[in-house]
């Protein structure tokens, strides 16, 4: 088993009138089965209301099946014993930064989780200094987070939770509030956390650009997985994609046309870079 693992899980929304009356369901995990292996950088794509934020929260227990089960390092989310150490496995990081910051202080602030998990004050510094410099925020550690911009904040945020020593990060949009450059502030740092520290990284968001790095890209539609396969598998549909509301980045829409008007480009092309090399190839430069 992997380091997360869904198997046909359901989660239904239950509305209900002033008078406790159930109104209607939503359906918005539909049967989604999920295997996670340690180390993996997954991406989770989809629109609004695809149900991928959903499907987030039951990894990290803030969400139970409706049916189903989920799995985190061995341990069921339903089971209210293993909650504590699910959380500690399996950290989160919201969309907006401010929600999560809550120090005065940078180092405060990153500090506080492992507090609150008991450890001892001079491993909690040392985490601290770890966690800053994993993100690139260490020579910001004593700035006030009200001085930083949104990309540095959602980078303290993730530093908070890197504190903690989990196995796995679930990221539920962590850009989407930011501008480009705090978006590629964020990735990047994601990027490197997975790369370099074995972090296992489930990136959920609806930009494009995020995931061409990632190991597993899954595509979600109304509560359930309709595409799945590498960057460049889930590329090279271009019109499905359209199909699913999704956009692709510009450089791949660009050889998806320049194929159509008869150009020999391969499907699935990810960067300027392969585009410039694919071209340079077909005209001999």
């Amino acid at each position: 088993m992997g380091i997360i693992k869904a198997d046909k899980l359901v989660f239904e929304y239950i509305r209900r009138d002033e008078e406790g009356n159930v109104e209607g369901i939503t359906r918005a995990v539909d049967e989604v089965d999920l295997d996670v292996q340690q180390g993996d950088f997954i991406a989770v794509l989809g629109h609004n209301g695809s149900g991928k934020s959903t499907l987030a929260k039951h990894i990290n227990a803030i969400l139970y099946p409706t049916e189903g089960t989920v799995w985190v390092d061995g341990m069921d989310t339903k089971d209210e014993k293993d909650l504590w150490n699910i959380r500690q496995e399996a950290g989160m990081v919201f969309q907006n930064p401010d929600n999560q910051i809550i120090g005065q202080v940078v180092e405060e602030d990153v500090g506080f989780g492992p507090e609150n998990m008991g450890i001892p004050t001079e491993e909690i510094w040392a985490r601290v200094e770890e966690s800053l410099k994993a993100v690139g925020m260490y020579k910001y550690r004593k700035f006030s987070p009200n001085k930083l911009s949104g990309g540095q904040k959602q980078r303290v945020s993730i530093a908070g939770v890197i504190a903690m020593h989990p196995k796995c990060i679930i990221l539920d949009e962590p850009t989407a509030m930011l501008d480009p450059n705090g978006r590629k502030e964020v990735v990047r740092a994601v990027r490197a956390l997975n790369d370099v520290e074995g972090i296992t990284v489930l990136l959920i968001t609806h930009y494009m650009e995020e995931i061409i790095h990632a190991d597993k890209v899954f595509v979600m539609d109304k509560g359930r997985i309709a595409m799945q396969g590498t960057p460049r598998e889930i590329f090279s549909r271009v019109e499905h994609l359209k199909h699913l509301r999704l956009d692709v980045p510009q450089v791949t829409l660009l050889a998806h046309e320049l194929k159509k008007s008869g150009v020999g480009l391969p499907d699935g092309i990810l960067t300027v870079e392969e585009l410039t090399q694919e071209l340079m190839r077909l005209y001999h430069v």
